[in-house]
């Protein structure tokens, strides 16, 4: 899948949003991608999951672990196109975990992914779990790089779509000092 094939999937879901907003990173932005409206439909959730796997396909995954939410959907579906299995890291105290009877083994060579990457956050928290677990990181793949390349997450990093979007530090905001309405459209 070409990087325009997903910028259209996205723009054709309506799920490409300008305006002001806060990002759960605490910047804020003139764009967000408002990635549920393109994964509320399975035929376009399995697309751009089978693309991103097939940029793995040589690397001998064992399992794919996202974060929750959005993550969780992409590593259930990059996890069925690899034939492996999938786990997901939630959010409890400060920092993700493994629940529900997931585990990494020691050792296990352990895929990352999520939906759309900013500035690496919740994919860190993902990759700090695995190596905690002595999992071995293969790789990293998100659906969308916001960061138009520049996130280092210290592993290869894959994307179907590479944009660089504008964010601002709360005080610099250009869009705050125009006074543009503010909307928070993340989940944290």
């Amino acid at each position: 899948m070409k990087p325009e094939e997903v910028m259209e999937m996205f723009e054709r879901d309506e799920a490409v949003l300008r305006g002001h907003f806060l990002l759960s990173s605490g910047l804020h932005s003139d764009i967000y991608f408002e990635k549920f409206r393109v994964l509320q439909h399975p035929e376009h959730l399995e697309a751009l999951c089978r693309a991103l796997a097939g940029r793995f396909g040589g690397e001998e995954v064992e399992l794919v672990v996202g974060p929750t939410t959005g993550g969780m959907l992409v590593a259930y579906e990059v996890a069925k196109h690899l034939g492996t299995t999938f786990a997901f890291a939630e959010r409890e105290g400060g920092r993700r975990v493994l629940r529900r009877g997931f585990v990494i083994p020691p050792g296990g060579r352990v895929l990352v992914v999520d939906d759309v990457l900013t500035t690496g956050g919740s994919v860190r928290e993902v990759l700090e779990l695995v190596e905690g677990c002595g999992g071995e990181v293969v790789g990293v793949g998100v659906l969308v790089d916001r960061s138009g390349g520049k996130v280092d997450v210290g592993y290869p990093l894959v994307s179907l779509l590479q944009v660089e979007a504008r964010t601002f530090r709360p005080e610099e905001c250009p869009l705050c000092r125009e006074g543009v309405p503010l909307k928070k459209p993340g989940s944290r």
